[in-house]
């Protein structure tokens, strides 16, 4: 592979990260329009908690590390705010969700999309079905989850990835990440 081909890539590479950051950060502003402070860090899951999370929702991580957020207003922490990949059929899937300080779902979010079928799970109807849950709620396609035609895969990727998220909530205490 030429030099300039893998330059072009790597740059490629590093705009379409900081798209993905910026609409997480545009999400977190439509879900707490008043808020003073945002904290964001990069933290590397404790491969303690990685398997344990794992083998409960019986999906990996995609990465050993999830960008975290933390809201604050009047100098308290008023959420979380999480984002994650997970495989979809061939391609990742970037999700992003967060949460109140209780560990309860406010909003999920679909930040990237890179299949050609099965985007029907960006639609804010089937999204909003997460709101309320946590790490005890019941993340069954099918039975508590909605399944869509067509994206069935998908459909499964992000429920466990989100129950994922919500177990990590429980386990960690997510006000220490970021200081």
């Amino acid at each position: 592979m030429n030099i300039r081909l893998i330059l072009i890539l790597f740059l490629f590479q590093i705009g379409t990260a900081s798209i993905i950051i910026e609409n997480c950060e545009k999400n977190i502003n439509t879900t707490f329009s008043q808020y003073d402070s945002l904290k964001h860090t990069i933290w590397n899951i404790p491969s303690k908690i990685k398997y344990q999370i794992e083998g409960k929702t019986k999906q990996r991580f995609f990465k050993d590390n999830l960008h975290i957020w933390k809201i604050y207003k009047n100098e308290s922490q008023i959420g979380t705010a999480i984002l994650d990949n997970v495989l979809g059929k061939s391609m990742p899937i970037s999700f992003l969700v967060i949460f109140n300080i209780y560990g309860d779902i406010i909003k999920t979010e679909i930040i990237k999309y890179r299949e050609p079928y099965g985007g029907e799970i960006s639609s804010r109807n089937w999204l909003n079905q997460f709101e309320n849950f946590n790490d005890t709620s019941f993340y069954n396609v099918g039975n508590g989850i909605d399944g869509i035609s067509g994206a069935t895969i998908s459909v499964n990727s992000i429920t466990k990835g989100i129950q994922k998220l919500a177990l990590l909530f429980s386990i960690i205490n997510l006000k220490t990440i970021v200081e």
